[in-house]
């Protein structure tokens, strides 16, 4: 059986058992009502958010867990392991909203476009608001995978100095120079804009410290669209108050949602998002994509998946 605890359309349901008649599907809504199936599962269609020790266990003939997200730092992995189950996801079909996330938040900040906004609202005509441009700007993208890549190409457009880092330092496309993360404090002082695509490892949690921001030039811009646990809010909050950093872009955090009272909503040059830099309505067909691209190798007996997951590692 291949089960869903992943909510997908009905159209969807349609077309996926249009296409492939002779297998067994179950469409849930949630792993609630997914859970009791589980036994039967030899395929598991999840957002990965929902898996626990206990459910993995309960999942007798599990072979293969396909996550519908690229995150996958919630994931039991030790069991997984344990039961050599093989997971993949679906990495790479963000990086087309959140590139333009990355770039459209840029140039907000740079044009200025909360104090344009408040001024339209207060029927101010001001002229004297300080417009800067991106234009040859230095930019160093945290993570050089598909997402990183498509900033990195994206700011091309903008005559931008790409610098990616990453864990290997290895060449990638569209980047003018690829380094190591040892080689990260070094880079900081000739950077103006950080915009932050790393996942959720052991290697990057807390990797940014306020050590990183005080290497930063003071007009430096830094975005984090990976994951919120990069970096700690009140490393960020000292960094903004001290000035050591001229304006933070968030759309992930330590905890989410952020809560009401937290402080960073309130720090003016600070500009909140509510995880949403991956959102878009391309998204399910994508993943789909890449789900049914896997299930005809599962079902011709390759191991030859995309996106096939080091269980290991994580990532």
């Amino acid at each position: 059986m291949i089960l869903f605890s992943a909510k997908i359309s009905k159209k969807h349901h349609e077309r996926l058992q249009a296409d492939y008649s002779d297998l067994p599907f179950r469409f849930c809504n949630n792993m609630n009502e997914a859970k009791d199936h589980l036994s039967e599962a030899e395929v598991l269609v999840t957002y990965g958010s929902d898996l626990t020790p206990e459910l993995i266990a309960k999942a007798a003939n599990l072979k293969w867990i396909m996550v519908m997200s690229a995150g996958m730092d919630k994931m039991p992995f030790k069991v997984i392991k344990e039961k050599d189950i093989v997971v993949t996801n679906v990495r790479g079909i963000h990086k087309i909203p959140m590139a333009e996330y990355a770039i459209g938040m840029l140039l907000q900040v740079y044009k200025q476009a909360k104090i344009i906004i408040k001024n339209e609202l207060e029927t101010s005509w001001d002229p004297s608001v300080k417009m800067q441009e991106i234009t040859g700007k230095t930019l160093l993208v945290l993570g050089t995978g598909a997402i990183g890549q498509e900033v990195a190409r994206l700011a091309k457009a903008f005559n931008m100095k790409t610098i990616g880092v990453s864990r290997s330092g290895r060449s990638v496309e569209y980047f003018d120079e690829n380094h190591s993360t040892a080689d990260l404090k070094e880079l900081l002082p000739q950077t103006d804009i950080i915009v932050s695509v790393l996942p959720s490892t052991e290697e990057t949690k807390g990797l940014f410290t306020y050590e990183y921001f005080r290497l930063l030039p003071a007009h430096a811009v830094f975005l984090n669209m990976g994951r919120g646990d990069l970096v700690k809010s009140e490393d960020m909050l000292k960094a903004v108050r001290e000035e050591e950093i001229s304006h933070i872009v968030l759309d992930v955090f330590e905890e989410e949602p952020l809560p009401e009272g937290h402080p960073l909503w309130k720090e003016e040059n600070v500009t909140i998002t509510p995880h949403l830099s991956g959102l878009s309505k391309h998204y399910t067909p994508r993943a789909l994509e890449i789900f049914k691209e896997n299930l005809d190798k599962y079902l011709d007996g390759s191991t030859d998946f995309v996106n096939k997951i080091d269980l290991t590692r994580g990532y």
